[in-house]
């Protein structure tokens, strides 16, 4: 706004008032001639209305982050980066981070919890954006416990009230199994042991679901379900050159880690594909065992939604009420006669059924036993040892 007087330089009137940073000026619009400079310092006028403002106040000494955060956020980028993550996910991480650290029971942990919240935050974010890293793959990177490492995920998930989705297997497969050094020929895998990695990644998968199909993976860490369906993948597309290497062995070659369950799931596997394979009429007779099973891996995975159900649930539901009505006939035929050799079927569902050769007359050809009975819906699969008398 122009104020009153004249410019001493040009005598013009249009005088203005310009603040420069906290000082106020009159200035000429016309020359720019600085009339009149406002006081730099206050007076004691001014001076006498002021408040006392505290040290702490005055340099944001408050606002300023802990160094213990400050190393976990560093912690927390350098630990994205490692696992090749996206800026997106780098930015999810530390905002979780710092939401957690806010509360007390997290500011004042001990420095081992600390540094179990980094690895949680970024899993966190990993299983919101559906990329596969397990808990135990960021525990080998940060040295934690995985029992540690698990209570303060839960925790941090309840505290931040964060919707976390489960880790998805195909994923998990994929990406696991491409870090196995088995698909190109070197000085440490022999040729025999090489193999494609489509087919690999494909039979894997297979085995993968069909554990997860009879309740071998709800409840337990993945990675040992997936080493023990990678090492039977991998054995059975060439059996001849590999059903003498073991599990240990296998992994060596592929430079990977043996957990310590994955032993057990693989005796686990071995024992759905027996009962898988007691479903098929031309592999009973061969009496597959253990190890044997694994050559006719690739026929019981073609048919096994098949096999699946007639060995896990469809079982007892149809052979209760046969057994009942073969029981009702063997009473009402089996008075006054000698009873007749028995023998313990190995049945669907880990139950023992014992039947004689009168039960089920048509198993019967020419007088003598076969391995398994030919009756239109017959359920039950007779020994081949059966006694012919």
């Amino acid at each position: 706004m122009p104020g009153g007087g004249r410019c001493p330089d040009c005598g013009s009137t249009e005088l203005v008032e310009d603040s420069h940073y906290a000082q106020s000026q009159l200035v000429c619009s016309d020359c720019g001639c600085v009339v009149t400079e406002g006081v730099l310092t206050t007076t004691y006028s001014d001076e006498g209305n002021l408040r006392e403002v505290t040290y702490s106040r005055s340099t944001g000494e408050n606002e300023q982050v802990s160094r213990s955060q400050q190393r976990g956020l560093r912690r927390v980028r350098d630990l994205c980066r490692v696992l090749k993550l996206p800026p997106t996910f780098e930015d999810t991480a530390v905002a979780y981070y710092q939401q957690a650290y806010r509360h007390s029971g997290i500011r004042a942990a001990r420095l081992q919890k600390k540094e179990v919240l980094v690895g949680c935050c970024v899993l966190i974010t990993c299983r919101q954006h559906n990329w596969p890293v397990t808990m135990g793959t960021l525990c080998t990177l940060l040295y934690a416990d995985l029992d540690a490492f698990s209570g303060t995920y839960m925790q941090i998930v309840k505290l931040l009230g964060l919707d976390v989705p489960s880790l998805c297997l195909a994923d998990l497969v994929k990406t696991y199994c491409s870090s196995f050094k088995l698909f190109q020929p070197s000085p440490s895998v022999p040729a025999k042991y090489v193999e494609d990695k489509e087919k690999m990644l494909s039979r894997t998968q297979q085995l993968v679901e069909l554990a997860d199909e009879t309740w071998l993976v709800t409840g337990r860490h993945p990675l040992p379900v997936i080493t023990a369906a990678t090492f039977l993948a991998w054995q059975s597309l060439r059996p001849s050159d590999r059903l003498t290497c073991s599990l240990a062995r296998f992994c060596k070659l592929a430079n990977v880690d043996l957990p310590y369950p994955a032993s057990s799931r693989l005796q686990e596997l071995l024992a759905v594909l027996l009962r898988m394979a007691e479903q098929l009429a031309w592999l009973q007779v061969l009496k597959l065992n253990k190890r044997s099973v694994v050559k006719h891996i690739g026929d019981l995975l073609q048919h096994r939604r098949t096999l699946v159900r007639k060995a896990f649930r469809d079982g007892t539901a149809e052979t209760e009420p046969q057994e009942k009505e073969l029981q009702e006939q063997g009473q009402g035929q089996g008075q006054g006669k000698e009873e007749a050799p028995r023998g313990a079927l190995q049945f669907i569902g880990s139950r023992s059924w014992s039947r004689s050769q009168e039960e089920c007359s048509e198993a019967w050809v020419g007088g003598s036993p076969i391995p398994w009975c030919q009756r239109a819906g017959c359920i039950y699969s007779y020994p081949v040892g059966w006694p012919s008398s």
